[in-house]
This record gives structure tokens, C-alpha cells and sequence, in this order.
């Protein structure tokens, strides 16, 4: 559901200060629900809807992966990708640590450390998609080529 009355977030001020155009979407957050729960809530796709998860290489640096709601994120090969031995998704905890949100309602703008974000290279070919706002319950539609005026991408295919 559009709600015109959406929290400004530090990933909505990000967007605002990039002069990225975006459309907020409230739903009811459902927990341990993913992208399966908020993809029925807005009537779309789980591929539309693009997850942000916190990973940790060998030395403890966090880094971020955006991927599609309905594949997985293989680990072993994007650490082959970027040179690293081992690369593991971080504890809530640690992640809510690095981005300053909290597991659930992560965005990859706006977050506490600056970190190297990896995109699943498909998320291009779409048209648009939901990203989350910053917030649980809160999600972005916009467009893929807006991702690169906010975030400094590597484009990786490690989607599976």
C-alpha cells in the first residue's frame, strides 16, 4: 500500500540529497517474513523486491550484496569474485552495527560505515524494483540506473 506519510530516513535523505526519484511504500512488516512477506503485501513479484545483507570477509570488514528476493547470495563465489578467502553473512547484531539499521529494515543508503556494495548483475535489465527504505515495513520503488548516482556498485553475478 502507498502511504503519502512515509519516515524520513537517513536512506530517504540519501536518496533526497542524490536527487534520486522514488516512490515510499508502507506495509505491515511481518517478522522473519523477507521479501516473501513484503513482495504479497505490495502485490509484486519476490524477484522485484532486492535484499540487502551484510557480509564479513575473513578480517571482519563488512561489505553489502544486493540480490533479487528469490535467490541466494553464494558466498564462496563472490569471495573467489574479490579476492577473499571466506566471505559470511554478519550476526544481526554486527550488521545493525555496520549500517546503523536494524536487520529487517536495512537500505544500502545512508549507512553508519561506508562499505563496498556488490549488486547481483540482473537487477540492471529491470525496469524498477523495491528496495528498502530504512525501516521495517518501509520499502523504495525506483529504477535501477538511480542505484549508481547513490552507491558506488561493483556489478557481480553470484545469484543462485
Amino acid at each position: 500500500m502507498k502511504d503519502d506519510k512515509y519516515p524520513v530516513t537517513t536512506a530517504v535523505r540519501a536518496l533526497r540529497a542524490a536527487n534520486v526519484q522514488f516512490t515510499p511504500f508502507l506495509y505491515e512488516y511481518v517478522e522473519k517474513g523477507g521479501t516473501r512477506a513484503s513482495s504479497e503485501a505490495l502485490g509484486v513479484a519476490e524477484h522485484l523486491v532486492i535484499k540487502t545483507i551484510v557480509f564479513e570477509d575473513e578480517s571482519k570488514q563488512p561489505l553489502i550484496v544486493l540480490m533479487h528476493g528469490d535467490m541466494d547470495v553464494s558466498a564462496q563465489a563472490l569471495a573467489r569474485l574479490i579476492g577473499k578467502k571466506k566471505i559470511t553473512p554478519c550476526q544481526p547484531e554486527t550488521a545493525n552495527k555496520h549500517t546503523g539499521y536494524l536487520v529487517g529494515g536495512t537500505s544500502p543508503f545512508g549507512t553508519r560505515k561506508s562499505m563496498p556494495v556488490y549488486a547481483e548483475a540482473s537487477i540492471q535489465a529491470l525496469d524498477t524494483f523495491w528496495i528498502n527504505g530504512g525501516k521495517r515495513g518501509f520499502l523504495v520503488k525506483m529504477s535501477p540506473r538511480d542505484l549508481l548516482q547513490v552507491l558506488d556498485i561493483q556489478f557481480v553475478t553470484v545469484g543462485v
